[in-house]
């Protein structure tokens, strides 16, 4: 085993004292000619959250949760695509801002960060417009801030959205999310500080006549970094839960599908010379037998028993064919 003996304080000096006068000549060291890069304790390092794979993923999840939030409101079924993220300071983003937008912020609990939903006020005019019963076009105006009828069109399709975010998340990482305010200026959001780098996550609404909108959601940098070897991930499950809404819905649907239930109480038949001498008046002798076939939709499904029941003429299901 090596020998690891401090020098001490004399040894030190000593030491220190030739290296000054040059009575003892230092190592040239390795790598002389290497370049040597600077590094920032404490700067952002991008590199951590990889190519965002598990996050592009969760994107794709979104456009196609999102588009049963616009379906009902525009009364067709958009086309909704998803750029990949892209990495600016909040003082980058919002300068390629107007001055005039829907700005949403939200908690994200479990990583005690925040979120940013961004809409552009002509397609909150869209929305309102179709949503009313309008056509889906775009409303031409100079106003600097929204209607109340507007304010609850953001505040509906953004408390649906956050469903949709929240479901789509949480294949990775269970997330919630709780509403902290909303501006209409970029510069009096509080959400990060202008320098800070945050994750920009584009969605396109394509819609018929009208040049496609979009909207954007952002997460600060620092926000997704206890999940970056999460993001970092390339095995993700692209399996998510069924939306239950529509499930339920179209169970529904099928279970309140009418259907042509018969009952057979007897097939008599009868010869052709008889049926020519058939008058008014006349009685035909139908034999009931003991088991009584029920059809749904023309096929044989039961057996059953002629009754009653309250007062009304019935059939009493014994056997399933």
């Amino acid at each position: 085993m090596a020998d690891s003996r401090k020098l001490t304080t004399d040894e030190v000096n000593a030491l220190m004292d030739g290296l000054s006068k040059g009575d003892v000549t230092g190592s040239s060291g390795v790598g002389q000619d290497l370049e040597v890069a600077p590094f920032s304790f404490g700067a952002d390092d991008l590199s951590l959250m990889g190519d965002y794979y598990a996050l592009r993923l969760i994107n794709e999840r979104f456009a196609r949760f999102a588009r049963s939030v616009f379906q009902p409101m525009l009364r067709v079924q958009p086309r909704i695509s998803s750029f990949p993220p892209e990495v600016k300071t909040f003082d980058e983003y919002s300068s390629s801002l107007d001055s005039f937008m829907s700005l949403s912020t939200y908690r994200i609990e479990e990583l005690r960060g925040s979120l940013l939903v961004v809409f552009s006020p002509a397609f909150i005019s869209i929305l309102t417009n179709a949503y009313y019963g309008g056509n889906i076009e775009v409303l031409k105006t100079s106003r600097q801030e929204f209607t109340a009828t507007e304010e609850r069109i953001i505040e509906m399709v953004n408390i649906d959205l956050m469903k949709q975010l929240k479901l789509s998340w949480k294949d990775l990482t269970p997330i919630n999310f709780s509403k902290l305010g909303r501006e209409m200026n970029p510069q009096f959001t509080n959400f990060v500080d202008a320098s800070d780098l945050v994750i920009i996550c584009s969605f396109v609404v394509q819609l018929p006549g009208v040049d496609a909108a979009n909207f954007d959601v952002l997460y600060p940098l620092q926000t997704l970094k206890p999940i970056a070897s999460l993001l970092r991930s390339r095995v993700q499950s692209d399996i998510v839960e069924d939306d239950v809404s529509w499930k339920d819905k179209l169970e529904s649907a099928i279970l309140e599908i009418p259907l042509d239930l018969k009952a057979t109480l007897s097939q008599p038949m009868v010869n052709m010379a008889k049926l020519l001498r058939v008058n008014v008046g006349d009685t035909i002798q139908i034999p009931i037998s003991d088991k009584i076939d029920v059809y749904v939709e023309e096929i044989k499904m039961f057996n059953g028993d002629l009754g009653e029941y309250k007062g009304n003429a019935a059939v009493n299901i014994k056997k399933r064919i």
